[in-house]
């Protein structure tokens, strides 16, 4: 049902993005909070001077009760040392979380704003390059290691800090001891080293599998009715069995391997502390070494042993951000190199900026649209002399006409929309507005020239004013207008709270007609200048489409008056796809497609009479329409 972890890693590999440097992206997070990061690094270096004090201090303390010196200290002004290097740890530890908070939530903020934005800049109807549940993980692991490896950089120079004054110290102690106790951390240090391959390679497989399984959790719940319809209930349970299993085995592989290292890491303390007890023992009987002595090797010991497994742990880690770096960037597929960690402002407090909607202009209004020779292959279909796609489609719009689409299953006539209006590349054709070329038709097919609604449309588990205005700030009337126009108007009496009704997820409480319908009226509160249907009238009974298409453009409401806000009748241009006979009588022109191409286009009749694919769809069409008459609102 699925490639294995293995051919997908390696399916990864062959396909790797190009992207910065897991440590550029690292040092692009520091310059975009600095002051954070020093404040951090500051409190991070004050915590290891406390920390290492407290030794140096009980150290005087076992050789005033052991008598192996004379006492530099009393017993209260030890206590009272011990008490304000406390008090300066809580004050440094304060000035720790009150910076890594705030650097955490503003870098992973800018991180996920990035990949948001160039997800968002690709073309709506070009898939993801992988799964959804692995894009989500790459908004949450993923980006949560850069801003952890940039604050852990203050860690390790805080804990070379203090390993370099804990090494001066002991060796102006005793130089033999020392030396040989810090030897099995020279020896983890290179087993760290050796170690990285292996954690990058057992944390991406984790990472990748875990994204399967929560991509897969995704799918079921959105198909959980298909599911039941199917009594597939047992094989999808066993399907998602077994992606648990690969799940758990590469889980416990990346987990047991880091542990094997830990273990590894803290044991180096404990053979150090081994190596001191036996040399330290000759030493204190030759009275050059004292309990006190003693007791500090063995505090410092603790701290040298953190920072050959914080070492170990670092190098690790800068690998396994290289595969969160990769994860993203791919995600983020065609945006340049720098674009993940692109500054721009991130509002974390007071008041979120005011989102300005484009108003429309002069130059936004519709007079001509002209497309010649549109044409989209979808990849890897070219081969052996066929494609999917559409090929060298031409067509026209007049201001205040209707045009259809019409064809077979297949045909081409979503992908002809969706290429249109960018939400899939183009691969060649000119696209001309008001005799102006379009270069970037995603960014300029958007309200108020253009407004989209899907074959399938998309409403949010949110009320039913929210799903139409999406953040727009509209008037009651403005809505009720388009609410008229896409003949919602007798269904708001149904409505338990009128326009704050929620919906529930997917607009599950409102029936398939209502909710195209709620799409029509999203569409017609924006007020754009071309309205771009695919196949909007398929859940409708044939008198509400009737209805729609009298309103929307003869600008009557309920056929016989004029709409508040309609500056005059057939204000709006609609490009259409549809086999509805409604939509094909009221249509200025139809173009029949057929394997992607255009075979032929004009009026209904001159059609009927010289078309015979034509003649198929539209006698197809009312066979089924016979059906229809069933009311499916």
């Amino acid at each position: 049902m699925s490639m294995s972890l293995a051919d997908q890693d390696k399916a990864a590999q062959q396909g790797k993005t190009r992207h910065l440097p897991a440590w550029k992206v690292i040092l692009k997070m520091v310059q975009f909070r600095p002051r954070l990061w020093l404040i951090n690094l500051g409190a991070m270096v004050l915590l290891t001077i406390f920390w290492q004090l407290p030794g140096i201090v009980m150290r005087e303390f076992f050789n005033i009760i052991t008598g192996n010196e004379q006492a530099g200290f009393t017993i209260w002004s030890i206590a009272a040392l011990l008490l304000a290097f406390e008090l300066g740890r809580d004050a440094s530890l304060y000035g720790l979380i009150r910076s890594n908070v705030p650097f955490f939530v503003h870098t992973m903020t800018l991180l996920r704003k990035n990949l948001l934005k160039y997800i968002l800049k690709r073309p709506g109807a070009k898939a993801l390059p992988d799964s959804p549940g692995e894009a989500t993980s790459r908004f949450g692991n993923d980006v949560f290691e850069i801003p952890l490896f940039a604050l852990w950089l203050n860690d390790i120079q805080g804990i070379v800090f203090f390993g370099i004054v804990a090494v001066a110290i002991m060796l102006s102690i005793n130089v033999t001891i020392t030396i040989v106790a810090i030897i099995p951390f020279i020896f983890v240090g290179f087993i760290a080293a050796a170690a990285t391959s292996k954690i990058e390679q057992y944390r991406r497989a984790s990472r990748r599998a875990a994204g399967i399984v929560v991509g897969f959790i995704g799918e079921f719940f959105g198909a959980a009715q298909a599911v039941k319809v199917a009594t597939a209930e047992e094989g999808v349970i066993a399907h998602f069995r077994n992606l648990n299993d690969d799940r758990r085995k590469v889980a416990l592989r990346d987990r047991l391997f880091n542990e094997v290292l830990n273990s590894i890491f803290r044991n180096g303390v404990n053979l150090g502390t081994g190596i001191i007890l036996i040399l330290a023992g000759q030493a204190m009987q030759a009275r050059t070494f004292t309990v006190g002595d003693f007791w500090l090797f063995v505090f410092f010991l603790d701290g040298i042993s953190e920072l050959a497994t914080f070492t170990g742990l670092l190098v690790a880690r800068y690998k396994q951000i290289g595969v969160s770096v990769e994860r993203m960037t791919r995600l983020m597929e065609g945006a340049p190199d720098k674009a993940l960690v692109e500054f721009s402002p991130v509002y974390m407090d007071g008041h979120f900026p005011q989102v300005v909607y484009p108003a429309k202009t002069p130059e936004d209004e519709l007079n001509s649209l002209h497309v010649e020779h549109l044409s989209y292959h979808y990849p890897g279909t070219d081969q052996q002399g066929g494609f999917h796609g559409i090929e060298d489609v031409s067509l026209h719009l007049k201001r205040g006409t209707l045009t259809v689409v019409t064809g077979r299953v297949g045909s081409g006539k979503t992908t002809l929309l969706r290429t249109l209006i960018g939400l899939l590349p183009r691969d060649r054709g000119d696209i001309v507005w008001n005799g102006a070329r379009v270069d970037n038709p995603a960014d300029f097919f958007t309200p108020p020239r253009c407004a989209y609604t899907a074959q399938v449309p998309r409403l949010f588990s949110n009320s039913l004013r929210d799903n139409l205005l999406m953040g727009m700030d509209k008037t009651d009337s403005m809505i009720q207008n388009a609410i008229m126009l896409a003949v919602m108007d007798k269904d708001m009496a149904d409505l338990e709270k009128g326009l704050d009704t929620m919906v529930g997820p997917k607009g599950v409480k409102l029936s398939g007609g209502q909710i195209q319908r709620t799409a029509a009226a999203r569409m017609f509160v924006r007020e754009p200048e071309l309205l771009v249907f695919d196949d909007l009238s398929s859940a409708l009974d044939v008198e509400t489409e009737r209805a729609l298409w009298e309103r929307v453009l003869d600008g009557a409401s309920n056929g016989t008056e004029s709409s508040e806000g309609l500056s005059s009748p057939r204000k709006f241009t609609c490009l259409v796809v549809s086999h509805r006979k409604a939509a094909l009588h009221r249509a200025d022109h139809i173009i029949v497609l057929k394997d992607g191409m255009v075979v032929a286009e004009g009026k209904l009749p001159e059609l009927l009479a010289t078309c015979e694919e034509m003649q198929r769809l539209y006698h197809g069409e009312t066979s089924e329409e016979k059906e229809e008459r069933t009311v499916r609102v």
